[in-house]
Formats: structure tokens, sequence, C-alpha cells
């Protein structure tokens, strides 16, 4: 009976929770956790549709990817078609729930069929599953949430039972409504990337994606080794993601005879570019969401430098009329937020190619950053970026030019 009750309390505070999470990929996780929690799954996997296809969106596996250092696998590119030949394919095409005890013992009973490559390749073995198609409320499929080898208080795989249906059949019903919200809230920001990269060519979608997820996983390792806690992680990590793909959005106030500029900045171009830090800042004045706070100070701090020769410095006050830059912020002085959306910007710029550069090497890009550790960056965050690194370079293969 207490059990029931917990998870009764866990329910009602679903929609409350998921109503603060802005981020698509925070709302996944957030999801997936939940539901993996209440039936005592190993791992699980997010899927969403898209035209005819499932995109592999979000996943987890307590067995297999159990590390803050390794999320390569949360940014896979993989996608499977919405037919009857893939459980998760079926389970959405046929909007059907499917609970199947053994995935090896499905013999050729059922059109579908389960896809062994992945446990080969890992090692890892998948036994039970439980498969909900996500509807909104026009009955259309938006995506498939899949857990994976349920287990008992003992640790032994079990199938997954009457009650873990109904469990995941109101997750699913929850789910579309937050999905649908955060990816409306990520288009929002991509159309006012958008706006940018009509003005500045380099501020363009994938960019700001590469940017926005270098950030989100830089602060969630940073976050894990100074013990800070699992529901504040999660919670402003989504935060963080959005937030540095706004980091640029400033120079939509800079000129087009500046910022299309085919050679070198001369000394007055250069320090008028560099007031798009204020100008950033400035479109979050009187803000009050934790997610404006966080696009303020990144947007205002992302070029401040550890020893202190950053822009914009110690401005009084950005929003009057008359404001000039200052001495620079250095160390701590500059916020968290800022200094970790500096290595994801440099490291991003250094591995593009521009009109004006050809793009860097990995290791030419890996060598800089490591050399600015202590000068234009710190030195902490910089060991972080480095032990982080196959991460990276999934995000990078994601969000591809």
């Amino acid at each position: 009976m207490d059990k029931k009750i917990n998870e009764f309390k866990s329910l009602l505070q679903l929609n409350e929770e998921l109503s603060q999470i802005n981020d698509l990929d925070a709302v996944l996780d957030y999801l997936l956790t939940k539901a993996r929690k209440m039936t005592n799954a190993d791992g699980g996997t997010i899927y969403i549709a898209k035209e005819d296809k499932l995109k592999f969106s979000y996943t987890q596996n307590d067995t297999l990817f159990s590390s803050n250092l390794d999320n390569k696998n949360l940014y896979s590119n993989l996608t499977i078609n919405i037919d009857e030949t893939s459980i998760a394919g079926y389970s959405a095409y046929k909007k059907e729930l499917l609970n199947i005890p053994d995935c090896y013992k499905l013999g050729d009973r059922f059109s579908y069929h389960f896809n062994s490559s992945w446990d080969k390749k890992s090692g890892y073995h998948t036994q039970s599953m439980l498969t909900q198609p996500i509807k909104n409320v026009n009955d259309v499929v938006v995506g498939v949430i899949q857990l994976i080898n349920a287990k008992d208080s003992s640790g032994k795989i079990i199938p997954f039972s009457k009650d873990d249906e109904v469990l995941i059949s109101y997750f699913a019903g929850n789910a579309s409504v937050h999905i649908e919200r955060a990816n409306l809230t990520r288009e929002l920001i991509l159309r006012m990337i958008k706006m940018a990269e009509l003005r500045d060519p380099k501020e363009t979608g994938p960019h700001v994606n590469r940017v926005g997820a270098f950030a989100a996983e830089l602060y969630e390792h940073w976050a894990t080794k100074n013990n800070i806690s699992y529901s504040k992680i999660k919670k402003l990590k989504g935060n963080m993601r959005l937030s540095a793909m706004l980091h640029d959005v400033g120079k939509i106030a800079i000129s087009d005879t500046i910022l299309k500029k085919p050679g070198r900045f001369d000394d007055e171009e250069r320090a008028i570019i560099k007031t798009h830090t204020i100008f950033g800042a400035q479109l979050f004045k009187n803000s009050t969401s934790e997610l404006d706070k966080l696009s303020l100070d990144i947007a205002l701090n992302h070029h401040e430098r550890w020893d202190g020769k950053g822009y914009p410095g110690k401005v009084k006050d950005i929003y009057s009329e008359d404001v000039k830059m200052a001495e620079g912020k250095k160390a701590d002085e500059i916020p968290l937020c800022g200094r970790i959306v500096a290595i994801a910007d440099v490291y991003d710029a250094l591995m593009s190619s521009r009109y004006y550069k050809e793009s860097w090497t990995e290791k030419d890009t890996l060598n800089e950053i490591k050399k600015c550790g202590g000068t234009q960056f710190d030195p902490k965050l910089v060991n972080y970026f480095m032990e982080i690194h196959a991460t990276i370079h999934a995000i990078r293969a994601k969000y591809q030019d």
C-alpha cells in the first residue's frame, strides 16, 4: 500500500515539475528517469517522431552509462522507420503498447523483430521491454517511450507488470504536452538565432546547438565534481543549454557593414563588435525567470577572461545610454556560466571554417584550449572539458554544418 501511495504522489508531482522545465533534452531526461524509477527499469529510450521516422533522442542505462565522464550516447543520430518491422516503429505505427517478456524469444509470430546489434556491440543483454507510443491531443504520435529490463528487489531481470503498463501509459499521456512545449521553446530560440544569422553568417543553428550542448555537458561534469545535488544539476543543465545558445544574440544590434565585412576588423570596428555582449544582456532586462537571468549572465560575460583582459568588464550600469567598457572581470569574478560558455564558444569557433579562416584540426584546437587554461580560461574547467572529450566529439558529429 505504501508503494502505491508513493507512486500516486510521484504522479501528482509530475506535471508540476515538468512545467518548470524549458529544455527538450531536460524534459526527456526527467520523463525517462521518473518512468524508470517507478518501474525499476535498468534502461530506457525516448524517440521523437519526425515525419515517417523515429529519432533516437534520449537514452539511459544504469549498467552501461554510469559515469558523467561519458554522455556521448545521448547524442546519437540513430533513426528507425515508423512501420511494422521494429518494436518501437511498430508501437508508433499501430499506436499500441507492447509488453515483451523476452526480446530474444519473439520468434516469427510477429511482424516486428528485436535488433540485437546493440547488445552484440556493447555486451549488454536486453530481455524484458515495455514500449508505449506518445500521442498528442489529436491522437498524432509525437514519440515513443521504451523501458528495458525490469528488475526485482534482488536485481534479477523480470517481465514488466500490468501495473507498469498503467504507469507508462500515464507518463506517455502527460509527456506529449511537455515535449511539444519544450520543442516550441527551442524553435523560438532557433528563430531568434536565425534573425541573428541574417546579420552575422557565423551565427548558425548548428553552431548554437553545439555551443549549447557543450556548455550543458561541461556544467554537468563540473557540478558532479563539486557534489551539486542531482535535482539541481538536471534543472540547471537544461537552462544552461538554452541560454548558451543565445550567447551572441546581441549581434543583432551591430551594423551589417561590420558583421559582414570580408576582411579583418580595424580597432574602431572591433570596439563596436565588443558591445554585442551588452546589447545581448539588455535583451533580458527586467527578467524574472531563471532562464532569462542565466541568458543575461552568459550574454554579458562569455568574453571575459580568467586573467582579467576580457570584456565588457565591470560595467556599472549596462542599461545606461552612454555605457562604456570597463576593467575586465578576473577569475571567480566571472560567473561560472560565462566561464563555461567561453570555452565552448572558442572551441567551436576554432573547429569551424569561416570566410576568413580554415578550420583547425582537433589536435591543434585542444592544444590551444589547454595552453589558454589559466590565462583566457578557467584552468579547472579546461581540465573538465578534456575529461568529457568523447561527449564533445559526439556533439559535433550530431550538429554538423
